[in-house]
């Protein structure tokens, strides 16, 4: 008996250490899987930084909507709204290389501290403004450039800091991670201030978007780096130093193809602000609900182009995914062009949305990795010229095209040249380029770039 005990005994002990072992195998299993898939979240700073943009940025899309709807309605006239997106980006066309030298001389810490503080108050403004019923076109305008304004040392500051926050081989990580919260908020965002704009008015929307700024202002004060600006390495006089990071870029020539790719995509494409109200309003005859959750679709697309990315992030991000994503941007431009149907619209969308995502992100991570620290700054203040300043002409085109041809006609030419200029590029541009492994995120496959220091010889 005491035999038998004993041999059931073993066998328990047996069964439970070999579960045991299965149960801590899987464990190590998912935590890899963690850690590659996430790795970025594992640094302290990218946390604090990463949760308050969570909430900051669903704000800050209910702002978006709200505002877009309200010129809408106010005016009635799709070119005074892209006039009004114009104003907004028209700091970012003048102050953007400017603000690179900023961001490589000061604490990018500090400096971000100060602008979502700025646009916390401007928020406030707006708030108060439709609350009371004094809002104009002309406070909208003035409103949305002094946004722009900040917008313009934001925006490459924002871009720059990254890699204060992660090693530079989670970069592409940290990026699709941070890129899934903004286009997660671009699914609740628009929805909610659909509603809140149909329901109660505009007031809502822009003193949530002014709240929400806090939690990512104070997760900013708590984060630790290293506050130097790198003086050395400046001559002392702005265009000096904004002259220098043009030369770098002229002289890398995977950032400049990526550059201009992005610069004609943006003007033509990325006008998703004047489109989608000026189609809903006029092609599908809907209203601000409808509106918003047509952008929800799209940020619902976009928010599966981050999650693909980010899970992807380990093997490496390939020129590949800018050029496939490009083309297939302007194909469903073309193709939402071409319908009337909501429901078709809804789906095409959020195509859209992920082409879109892959397109930014992957064009963001290989500009930054091919970048020396140094200039990282004025690198990416180009970026944002391009992405931000450029996108006053870009408002002022989609505006006026659908002012004199429709909506449709807007989104089906945009595409089409959105389409014949990533393939001209692709074939005529890009395959001449003689480097080897452009296209890898990993440091040590980096493409050489010519010290800056040679480049003002």
């Amino acid at each position: 008996m005491k035999s038998l005990k004993s041999s059931v005994s073993k066998v328990v002990s047996s069964v439970g250490k070999k579960v045991s072992e299965k149960n801590k195998a899987l464990g190590q299993t998912l935590q890899n899987r963690s850690k590659l898939y996430f790795s970025s979240l594992y640094y302290r700073n990218f946390r604090l930084f990463f949760f308050g943009q969570a909430v900051s940025v669903i704000g800050t899309w209910m702002q978006n909507i709200a505002l877009g709807w309200l010129v809408l309605n106010v005016t009635n006239s799709p070119f005074l709204l892209g006039f009004m997106n114009a104003v907004q980006f028209l700091p970012m066309l003048v102050l953007s290389l400017y603000a690179g030298v900023i961001v490589d001389r000061f604490s990018k810490r500090k400096i971000l501290i100060f602008t979502q503080s700025s646009l916390t108050i401007l928020a406030f403004i707006l708030g108060i403004l439709t609350h009371t019923g004094t809002a104009k076109y002309w406070h909208v305008l003035l409103i949305s450039f002094l946004i722009g304004t900040v917008n313009s040392i934001d925006m490459p500051a924002r871009q720059a800091f990254y890699i204060d926050l992660v090693d530079k081989k989670d970069l592409m990580n940290a990026i699709s991670l941070n890129s899934s919260i903004f286009n997660l908020a671009r699914i609740i965002g628009p929805a909610i201030a659909g509603i809140l704009v149909g329901k109660i008015g505009y007031a809502p929307a822009f003193y949530i978007n002014a709240i929400s700024f806090l939690p990512v202002i104070y997760g900013i004060y708590l984060i630790k780096v290293k506050d130097q600006g790198k003086k050395g390495s400046f001559k002392g006089k702005v265009f000096s130093d904004i002259s220098d990071g043009l030369k770098f870029i002229r002289h890398t020539p995977i950032i400049l193809v990526l550059m201009v790719l992005l610069a004609i995509i943006n003007i033509f494409m990325y006008n998703f602000n004047i489109y989608v109200p000026t189609f809903v309003k006029d092609v599908l005859n809907m209203g601000a609900t409808h509106y918003g959750l047509v952008m929800s679709f799209m940020g619902g697309g976009a928010l599966l182009g981050s999650f693909f990315l980010a899970l992807i992030s380990h093997k490496g991000v390939r020129v590949s995914y800018v050029f496939v994503s490009s083309v297939v941007l302007g194909i469903f431009g073309i193709i939402i062009g071409m319908q009337k149907s909501y429901n078709l619209t809804n789906a095409f969308i959020l195509i859209e949305g992920f082409a879109m995502i892959v397109q930014l992100n992957s064009t963001n991570t290989l500009i930054q990795v091919n970048s020396e620290d140094s200039i990282r700054g004025r690198v990416m203040s180009v970026y944002t010229f391009i992405f931000g300043g450029l996108t006053l002409f870009g408002s002022l085109y989609a505006g006026t095209v659908s002012q004199v041809l429709g909506a449709r006609w807007a989104f089906s030419i945009s595409g089409i040249i959105t389409v014949v200029s990533a393939i001209f590029i692709y074939l005529k541009w890009y395959r001449k380029i003689s480097v080897k492994k452009p296209i890898e995120l990993m440091p040590e496959t980096i493409i050489e770039s010519p010290p800056i220091n040679k480049l003002r010889k």
